[in-house]
């Protein structure tokens, strides 16, 4: 026997069959014998025979694969959203292709092409903080694969999408700390371009200018990462400036945050305040443990995929988009509050 995949052709030359009795064997034809069946079948588990899956989706036009293009698995509200999507579709039988950008346009229409070139069912997306231009996008769409996005949506593209309430959730965030006794809170923000760094930062905005306070333009930063806000805290305690609280578009920013406030000797809550965005799994070790908005990635996950596999797997699918809204809650704990 040949190395490499064993193919239908192998098992019928190893048992002097034709190809199409071991096709029909393989299938349980009625036609074909029971002890050619058996021999079939043995011979296939024991040379561990895979069918070809390309040619079986040329075939039945469906690969039975779904794709997923995300910005970071390394963010755990990601891998939260992968476990939802892989849950979902292992349990209705289809396969699941992961493709990374790394917040990286370039990469993300590469990963769009190479979606497109394996035949995908459908594709679930989430766009990169750098992507402006969306017509590889669209040209999975005018491939007629659909698409539904989730968390970080295209402006204006017609699909199916997963959301939650980010201006409201910034805005309940900001208001908690407000309600705490805090007056001067630092936001640092997510880039503009994507619609949810504009959302959480008019949510802290409305929070602010419902409360009487000033919004100081200086208190608004772009800075996402970890780094960034380290040197912002850093920056903002070197200039003097005054500030009781600090509201992050993600957690990795707050606890760098954090970590930076505590290492200038402050203390946290009581001189400063601190609230995140996404309760990620490190939100509760830390020390005070995170104060966070719950983003329910597993459920999001879910959700995206069971709407995918009803575009996919439904043969009249020309029915309006639909955008799912889940509910985000905050998590109060020790960096905002006395607990």
């Amino acid at each position: 026997m040949k190395s490499g995949l064993v193919t239908i052709k192998d098992i019928a030359r190893e048992l002097k069959i034709s190809a199409s009795t071991v096709s029909r064997a393989l299938k349980n034809h009625p036609d074909i014998s029971e002890e050619t069946k058996r021999a079939v079948n043995e011979l296939a588990q024991k040379l561990n025979y895979q069918p070809n899956a390309v040619a079986l989706s040329l075939k039945q036009r469906r690969s039975h694969t779904i794709g997923v293009i995300i910005p970071e698995i390394v963010h755990y509200f990601f891998s939260s959203v992968i476990s939802g999507i892989e849950d979902v579709a292992y349990d209705a039988g289809f396969n699941v292709i992961i493709c990374q950008s790394n917040e990286r346009y370039e990469r993300e229409v590469t990963n769009a092409r190479t979606l497109l070139a394996s035949r995908v069912d459908g594709v679930l997306v989430s766009i990169s903080k750098n992507t402006e231009d969306f017509q590889h996008l669209y040209n999975l769409r005018n491939n007629n694969i659909p698409m539904v996005f989730y968390d970080r949506i295209v402006p204006g593209m017609e699909a199916d999408q997963v959301i939650i309430d980010d201006m409201d959730a910034a805005y309940r965030a900001t208001q908690h700390m407000i309600e705490t006794g805090r007056k001067r809170i630092v936001h640092f923000a997510g880039p503009q371009k994507l619609l949810i760094g504009q959302h959480r930062k008019n949510g802290y905005i409305k929070a602010l200018e419902e409360a009487g306070l000033e919004v100081d333009p200086s208190l608004i930063i772009e800075a996402d990462s970890f780094e960034k806000a380290r040197m912002a805290v850093m920056r903002l305690l070197n200039e003097k400036k005054k500030f009781d609280g600090v509201f992050a578009v993600n957690d990795l920013t707050a606890i760098g945050a954090m970590q930076t406030i505590q290492k200038r000797g402050l203390k946290i809550p009581e001189e400063i305040a601190v609230v995140g965005f996404s309760d990620g799994r490190f939100s509760g070790i830390t020390d005070p443990t995170l104060t966070s908005v719950d983003q329910h990635g597993y459920e999001m996950g879910t959700t995206a995929t069971e709407m995918l596999l009803r575009r996919i797997t439904n043969d009249d699918n020309d029915y309006p988009w639909e955008t799912r809204v889940l509910n985000a809650n905050l998590i109060v704990r020790g960096s905002s509050v006395f607990l």
